[in-house]
C-alpha cells in the first residue's frame, strides 16, 4: 500500500499558510524597528549636539574662566574664588540637565519605539492578511479543481493588478483543462465505440462459420475475406487515432514546403480510385510555400482530397487549387457531392461525426477531417469550410507564408 503523505494544517484547512503570513509581519515590523532606530540615532545625535555644556553654551577654557572670574569680581565686588565657585556650579547644573534631557529622550523613545513596533507587527498582520487573501481564494479552487471538477472559475474583481493576473491566468489554465478533459472523454468513449465495431463483425463471422457442421472452402475464405476487411478497418483507424494524437501537440520538425507538391502527391496516389468513379478533376496549381512538419501537412493534404474524392456522386466534379494571400499559404478543395445542411458543416471536424452512418470500411472512420483540423491548429492557421448550394463542401486551409530566410535575402 502506497504511504500517504501526511497533510499539514494548511492542507486540512484550506487556508494560506499562516508560516508565510507570520513572515511578512515580521518583515514588516523589522523593517519599522530598522527605519525607527536610524530615525531615533539621528534625532538623538543632533540633539546632543545642539544642548550647551555649559552656562555659555560652549566650552569654556581657562584664561576665559580668569576672565569671567574677575568680571564677575569687579561687577558684584565679591571674592574672585567666590565667583568661580559660582560659575563652576551653573556649568555643572548645566550639565545634569543636558544629561537628564538625553537620558529622558533616550528612554522614552525607545519605550515608544517597541509599542510602535508591535503595533506595526498587528497591523502588517492584518494586511498580510488581506494581500495573501487572493492567493488562499487560488489555492481552494485549484484544490476544489484536482479533486472535484474542472467548472469553477474565481472570476476575481477588483483592480488589474499581479494577482488579478494571476487569477485570470488561472481561470484561462482551468478553462483549458476543462476543455481538453472534456474532449478526452468524450474521443475515447467515441474510439472505444469505433474499435468494438469491426471486433464485432470479425467475432460474428468466426463464429458464424464455425457453427456450420460443415463447412466448404468457399465458406472459410468468405469468411477470412470479412475478417481481413475489419482488420484494414481496426487498422486505419488506429493508424489515425495515433496520428491525431500526434498533430494534437507542437509541431517541432520545421521544414520549408509547398502544398502545390504536396497536392500533387496525393493526387497520384488516388489516381486510381478517382479514375474508378469517373470524376473529373480541375487543377489550378500555385506556389503556396509554407513552414511546417512534412509528414503531417502531407496528411493534411492527402485527408482533404482523400475526403472530397469519398464524399462524392459517380461521374461527379473536384477542383483543387493553391496559392498565396494576405500572408497565408492556402489550399482550397471543393467537390460535388450530397447536399449538406449549413448547421453541421462545422460539426463534420470533430472525431467521429458523420452525415450518415457508414457500415463500409472504405467509407472511412470519421477522423478525417478531425486531424486536418488538428494540423490546422498545431500549425497556427485557419480552416474555413461551407456547404454548396448545388450539393459538396468547399474547404480552404490557410497556412502562415513561409518565413524568408537569410539565404532569401
Amino acid at each position: 500500500m502506497t504511504p500517504t503523505r501526511p497533510r499539514n494544517a494548511w492542507e486540512r484547512t484550506g487556508r494560506y499558510p499562516r508560516a508565510f503570513r507570520l513572515r511578512l509581519s515580521l518583515l514588516y515590523a523589522g523593517l519599522f524597528l530598522a527605519a525607527g532606530t536610524l530615525l531615533l540615532g539621528l534625532s538623538y545625535g543632533l540633539l546632543a549636539a545642539s544642548l550647551p555644556t555649559t552656562t555659555s553654551g560652549s566650552k569654556v577654557t581657562p584664561e576665559q574662566q580668569a576672565k569671567l572670574a574677575q568680571g564677575c569680581e569687579q561687577a558684584v565686588g565679591v571674592k574672585r574664588s567666590e565667583c568661580q565657585i559660582a560659575t563652576e556650579a551653573a556649568n555643572t547644573a548645566t550639565a545634569d540637565q543636558r544629561d537628564r534631557a538625553l537620558h529622558d529622550l533616550l528612554l522614552f523613545s525607545i519605550l515608544g519605539l517597541g509599542v510602535v513596533t508591535l503595533v506595526s507587527g498587528g497591523l502588517g498582520w492584518v494586511m498580510a492578511g488581506r494581500v495573501l487573501r487572493p492567493v488562499s481564494a487560488i489555492t481552494g479552487a485549484a484544490r476544489r479543481a484536482s479533486e472535484r471538477h474542472l467548472g469553477e472559475r474565481l472570476e476575481m474583481q477588483g483592480p488589474s493588478d499581479e494577482l488579478k493576473e494571476l487569477a485570470d491566468t488561472f481561470d484561462d489554465m482551468l478553462e483549458r483543462l476543462d476543455l481538453a478533459f472534456a474532449g478526452q472523454r468524450r474521443f475515447i468513449a467515441d474510439a472505444s465505440h469505433e474499435l468494438r465495431t469491426p471486433l464485432t463483425v470479425m467475432r460474428t463471422a468466426i463464429d458464424v462459420t464455425l457453427a456450420k457442421p460443415t463447412r466448404s472452402p468457399e465458406q472459410l475464405e468468405a469468411m477470412a475475406a470479412k475478417v481481413r476487411r475489419s482488420v484494414d478497418q481496426a487498422d486505419s483507424l488506429v493508424e489515425a487515432l495515433l496520428t491525431l494524437a500526434i498533430s494534437e501537440h507542437e509541431v517541432t520538425a520545421m521544414e520549408s514546403l509547398d502544398l502545390a507538391s504536396l497536392v500533387e502527391e496525393a493526387l497520384e496516389t488516388l489516381t486510381t480510385e478517382i479514375s474508378q468513379r469517373g470524376l473529373s478533376v480541375t487543377v489550378d496549381l500555385r506556389t503556396a510555400e509554407t513552414d511546417g512538419d512534412p509528414v503531417l501537412l502531407g496528411r493534411l493534404v492527402g485527408n482533404l482530397i482523400n475526403n472530397a474524392v469519398r464524399h462524392n456522386h459517380p461521374g461527379g466534379w473536384l477542383s483543387i487549387s493553391t496559392g498565396e494571400n494576405s500572408g497565408h499559404s492556402y489550399v482550397d478543395v471543393a467537390n460535388s457531392g450530397d447536399p449538406i445542411p449549413d448547421g453541421v458543416v462545422q460539426s463534420l471536424f470533430d472525431p467521429f461525426r458523420r452525415i450518415h452512418e457508414r457500415t463500409n470500411s472504405k467509407d472511412g472512420v470519421g477522423l478525417g477531417l478531425a486531424i486536418v483540423k488538428s494540423i490546422t491548429t498545431a500549425h497556427n492557421g485557419q480552416i474555413q469550410a461551407y456547404a454548396q448550394p448545388q450539393g459538396g463542401m468547399a474547404i480552404r486551409v490557410a497556412l502562415p507564408e513561409k518565413k524568408p530566410s537569410a539565404e532569401d535575402h
